[in-house]
């Protein structure tokens, strides 16, 4: 049975316009604008029969898909889904050594060193082990054709390398702004990009570039 997976970014938080980093240990609300996206989605997919929601355990996600929640779609939170760990940067200040050191080792993810991390954080290897895991069972569900999916921007990126068999070291190349959409079926076992970061549906709002 052919399925198809709305895979979205959270809306903004005062964090992410901050340009502080998150991860899985700052669990942040929507802020006005987040607000916003969230409710822009709803209203250009509203219409689409979803038979689950699946987010990750953090607030942000609940609340940029509680628009479809409310209507009583089933709805389930899974650790898999969560960002990447961060470690000691997360929701931490920008300072010249923590723009240094992110961009090293994010420089260093590029050249294929994937097994490192952050200190006390996570690295892309072993997200993408959980992720495995969290996808292993959405996709064992029998009656689950149209998913929604809410995450966070490097988790997004690396679970979409994951699913297109796309070398781990090549992530960035999938843009992530909030609440953008990526729509991937998955047929006979093989996982397609059919929509790549689609964010029409924030054409609306003035404070998008």
């Amino acid at each position: 049975m052919k399925k198809l997976f709305y895979i979205i970014r959270h809306g903004e938080t005062d964090l992410n316009k901050q340009g502080i980093v998150q991860g899985r240990g700052v669990n942040t609300p929507l802020n006005d604008l987040g607000n916003q996206q969230a409710q822009a989605f709803y209203e250009a997919y509203q219409a689409i029969k979803f038979d689950k929601i699946y987010t990750s355990t953090l607030i942000r996600t609940h609340q940029t898909v509680a628009n479809f929640i409310n209507q009583g779609i089933p709805w389930e939170q899974l650790e898999g889904l969560d960002e990447i760990s961060w470690g000691i940067y997360e929701g931490k200040e920008q300072s010249t050594n923590i723009i240094t050191g992110f961009n090293s080792i994010t420089q260093q993810w590029s050249e294929g060193k994937l097994d490192i991390a952050i200190e006390g954080g996570e690295s892309p290897n072993q997200v993408q082990e959980r992720q495995k895991k969290a996808m292993d069972y959405i996709t064992s569900q029998p009656d689950e054709r149209n998913v929604l999916i809410c995450m966070h921007g490097r988790a997004m990126r690396i679970l979409l390398c994951l699913l297109i068999n796309k070398p781990l070291s090549q992530m960035d190349d999938f843009p992530h702004m909030n609440t953008a959409l990526y729509l991937v079926s998955y047929n006979e076992g093989t996982f397609t990009i059919e929509d790549h970061y689609n964010i029409n549906h924030l054409a609306q709002l003035q404070d998008v570039e």
